[in-house]
């Protein structure tokens, strides 16, 4: 079978990543516990889950002229992306997230960087990506306008086109008009749809104007079958090191079988998704085909 072909319009990061036994008070200086640095940014890291689990991708984005950037593409070249779509911008650092982690929790701060430089003529430049591609996925870490742009691409040459709407925020009509499908959690759709937070999972769905895949966490996820039911994929159980990416590993994934089905796809998805968590950093844990296989092989049949 041929590798299905996917683009990736979206952020690139460095991730770094400083553990302390406790947060600091404003103005206070602590000992950190360890220091570590990690590729991320929800679109390289979709791309990666992709790329390991056997697909032939090209990511669309951009980072800075510096050492970072330098360092980020050549982490993409290194996992086989096609990065003729990733733009050097002198004018602007690579995108970068700063995360304390303490306490049994983190606190993030994320420079956009070079991210937010990029414009929706970059975007057009690579519609060839686009136009080859079995699929396009999509984030919110670049700026809507890029957003939209690779929609209308996606649709003017009849590609699917999956919004993951992270970090989210309320979504234009016309870019929902223009998905395949949306894969948020209940508080992101929520958000995009300008709906109330505690709403009922099952009704934030049924309001969509667009095809929903919600992921939820450990619980898995819920879809409609495009025959008016709505169907749960239950999670894995696993030992969970690192939650970060794993719905970035889940969209990458879903994105590599959606070919296969709606059901097998997302199963598939779920545990990529678990894999990717037992181990710490966005990209580490994220499972090649061989690894996914052998995990699917050892679980009950659903």
């Amino acid at each position: 079978m041929q590798a299905p072909k996917i683009t990736v319009t979206g952020s690139i990061n460095i991730d770094l990543v400083t553990s302390s036994p406790r947060f600091p008070q404003p103005g206070e200086t602590l000992m950190g516990t360890s220091f570590e640095r990690f590729m991320g940014g929800k679109g390289a890291n979709q791309a990666v889950a992709a790329a390991r689990l056997g697909a032939s991708v090209s990511m669309v984005g951009a980072v800075g002229s510096d050492a970072f950037g330098r360092e980020a593409l050549e982490n993409l070249k290194r996992e086989g992306i096609n990065i003729e779509g990733v733009q050097v911008l002198e004018d602007a650092p690579t995108g970068m997230a700063n995360i304390t982690v303490a306490e049994g929790d983190n606190h993030i701060i994320v420079v956009a960087g070079a991210n937010s430089g990029i414009t929706p003529a970059h975007i057009e430049a690579c519609e060839k990506q686009i136009a080859a591609a079995d699929a396009v996925l999509a984030q919110l870490e670049i700026p809507m306008a890029c957003v939209i742009t690779a929609a209308a691409l996606a649709r003017k040459h009849g590609k699917p086109f999956i919004l993951n709407p992270a970090p989210a925020q309320k979504l234009p009509a016309e870019l929902l008009d223009w998905v395949t499908l949306l894969t948020p959690n209940a508080h992101e759709l929520a958000i995009c749809l300008g709906l109330p937070e505690n709403m009922p999972a099952e009704e934030l769905i049924a309001r969509a104007p667009c095809p929903v895949l919600m992921t939820r966490g450990s619980e898995g996820a819920l879809y409609h079958d495009g025959q008016g039911k709505l169907r749960r994929q239950g999670g894995f159980n696993v030992m969970p090191v690192d939650t970060t990416g794993a719905g970035d590993t889940f969209n990458g994934a879903f994105a590599v079988f959606r070919a296969e089905g709606m059901e097998t796809a997302v199963r598939k998805a779920n545990a990529a998704a678990a894999l990717s968590v037992t181990k710490a950093g966005a990209q580490s844990g994220m499972p090649d085909a061989a690894a996914l296989a052998t995990f699917l092989a050892a679980q009950t049949p659903p």
